[in-house]
């Protein structure tokens, strides 16, 4: 029996459910692989049982491949939404650093976050850039950036 280390239920399930959104998996194979590149460890029967909890579906993507998709997955109107959204379920936090907000996020979804910054098209926000999980977010200046911070900060649960 293997014995499955790492992250907690929970964070095992929203990196699942990122992994699912940023990325083309159409198997449990391919989702238990995108897992350990992620450095979570865990067995065929866990990923089948998230699944299922998560509700996950099988749609086809533009090309006429299979993939996962989050259940009733509905595109917001509002991008500011979608922001607060990604901010609640995966934002840790953010600190100014001069111009710059560094914005921390769950394994996987500062890309996400980035995007959806970027299609707010707030004032404050000159550009964005992201890593794993990390979203760098230039502004004009440091007044701005402590000033973006707080924002970010609230809409993170």
């Amino acid at each position: 029996m293997q014995v499955e280390r790492g992250l907690s239920k929970k964070d095992r399930q929203r990196l699942i459910a990122s992994l699912v959104g940023r990325m083309r998996l159409g198997t449990q194979q391919e989702l238990l692989d995108a897992l350990a590149s992620a450095g979570c460890s865990v067995t065929q029967a866990t990923v089948s049982r998230d699944i299922r909890e998560l509700g996950l579906e099988k749609a086809r993507d533009p090309l006429g491949r299979d993939r996962y998709v989050a259940p009733s997955r509905e595109r917001r109107s509002d991008p500011r939404d979608t922001l607060d959204s990604l901010l609640a379920q995966f934002g840790k936090g953010a600190v100014a650093a001069q111009n710059i907000v560094v914005v921390q996020a769950e394994i996987g979804s500062a890309p996400a976050i980035a995007r959806a910054l970027d299609r707010v098209e707030h004032p404050l926000v000159i550009g964005t850039l992201a890593g794993d999980d990390t979203c760098l977010v230039i502004t004009a200046d440091g007044f701005r950036a402590q000033e973006l911070a707080e924002e970010l900060r609230a809409a993170i649960a």
